[in-house]
């Protein structure tokens, strides 16, 4: 899931060479008290774990700071933990930026058996002027049978759009400026075990939208499909949701399946009438299957139909909700009314104590071409990455990855929890 987004930090594809520096710093952690009984854990679920054994970075700290400190004063999990991130990257396509990501995950229930909340929440800045606010939760209430989805964010946000479809070229590329409001809310209702009944409202808008153009200074797609200055896009939602994971943060296990239809409407401001549909499916298992090591499969389908939705709306790398499709290229690299996506993930430990673990990753993307439409090319990405565990109760990690595309596209990036 996404917490910390340095896919911001990702370099362009017009640069041949990059520079990276990025340090994160893990110094802030703090856990409430109010514990449950721990004989509610359940140690052999196979989507839990027994966290009392683990190291993560504040028992590391801890130990530095604090000589003394005694290991059993951390064996119980609190039902309240907050992680907090800040870290500082340089690119030549953003230059110096710092960013400051927070997790606060929770039990909305008094024992152990039950779902994870979580609210997160990211404040990012650079030199070039990109700034970045947004804050996701995710609450459970009335026993879980309620369950409350949330996603609001503001951005002042230069950025690059290289045109439509799976073929678009680097020639393509047509830096653009806007800033961005989105408010997503969505109310579920438990119908059967795991499985939820949702509706709500969408709101994306889009204002003080500049194009520079392409370096040639042809027509861009944006122009052809419709440039303008401001969008609106106000609309409601029908979701079909079925969830068996215990831990959305780091799921050990169990199934994801989120059904959305969105319809957009003029006598709710929107500046047209359209439709949009996504599918999210996530698969865990674990293997071996008496460790803690996970295949995770991830599948999306996004299509925009039934009217002419906004060009800042159309499905887009690394625009789904945690801004993770298509790691190994930079946000907004592809673009069409449609989109299928998949990947898979085997994450595994490096040590015994559960601090350091590491990933392999493979994914492919395919846009559908405009205005012909149709799935004509797979676009593939490849990579690894590190996990270092900085919570324990929430097993929460810090995820630096390094991920390789085509067309020499390749960069660092890095999450505070699972990519998904």
């Amino acid at each position: 899931m996404k917490m910390i987004n340095f896919a911001l930090l990702q370099p362009t594809f017009m640069t041949s060479k990059i520079y990276l520096l990025s340090f994160i710093f893990t110094f802030c952690f703090w856990e409430a008290n109010a514990h449950p009984d721990t004989s509610q854990i359940k140690k052999n679920d196979n989507t839990e774990i027994d966290s009392s054994k683990q190291k993560d970075m504040i028992d590391v700290l801890n130990k530095f700071f604090k000589k003394n400190a005694n290991p059993e004063d951390r064996k119980t999990p609190p039902r309240l933990i907050v992680s907090l991130v800040p870290a500082a990257g340089y690119t030549l396509s953003t230059g110096f930026a710092v960013d400051l990501s927070a997790s606060l995950a929770f039990y909305t229930q008094q024992n152990f058996k039950n779902n994870i909340s979580f609210i997160n929440f990211e404040a990012f800045y650079d030199t070039r002027a990109q700034k970045n606010f947004f804050t996701q939760s995710s609450i459970w209430a009335d026993k879980e049978r309620l369950r409350f989805v949330t996603d609001l964010r503001f951005l002042k946000y230069p950025d690059d759009t290289f045109g439509l479809g799976s073929f678009s070229t680097n020639m393509g590329d047509n830096p653009i400026n806007y800033n961005y409001i989105r408010l997503y809310e969505t109310a579920f209702r438990k119908i059967l075990p795991a499985l939820f009944i949702g509706g709500g409202y969408n709101l994306d808008y889009h204002y003080n939208i500049t194009q520079s153009g392409t370096v040639n200074k042809t027509i861009t797609d944006f122009q052809t499909y419709g440039f303008s200055n401001t969008s609106i896009s106000s609309g409601v939602n029908l979701a079909l949701l079925y969830d068996t994971r215990k831990n959305p943060i780091n799921a050990l296990g169990g199934t994801y399946a989120n059904l959305i239809f969105r319809q957009n409407a003029r006598f709710l401001g929107s500046d047209a009438n359209w439709e949009s549909i996504q599918l999210d499916f996530r698969k865990y298992y674990k293997f071996p299957a008496n460790s803690n090591n996970v295949v995770a499969i991830w599948n999306m389908e996004w299509f925009n139909f039934n009217g002419n939705s906004p060009y800042m709306d159309l499905p887009s790398t690394g625009w789904d909700t945690f801004n993770n499709v298509g790691r190994g290229y930079v946000i907004g690299r592809f673009r069409s009314p449609g989109l299928i996506y998949l990947e898979t993930e085997y994450r595994f430990g490096l040590t015994k104590n559960g601090l350091l673990g590491g990933v392999v990753f493979a994914n492919g993307q395919s846009f559908s071409e405009y205005p012909s439409g149709g799935f004509k090319k797979i676009i593939p990405a490849i990579g690894s990455g590190l996990r270092v565990k900085i919570n324990k109760h929430s097993n929460t990690n810090v995820c630096v990855d390094y991920a390789y595309g085509f067309d020499n596209s390749k960069g660092f990036f890095v999450n505070l929890g699972e990519m998904f």
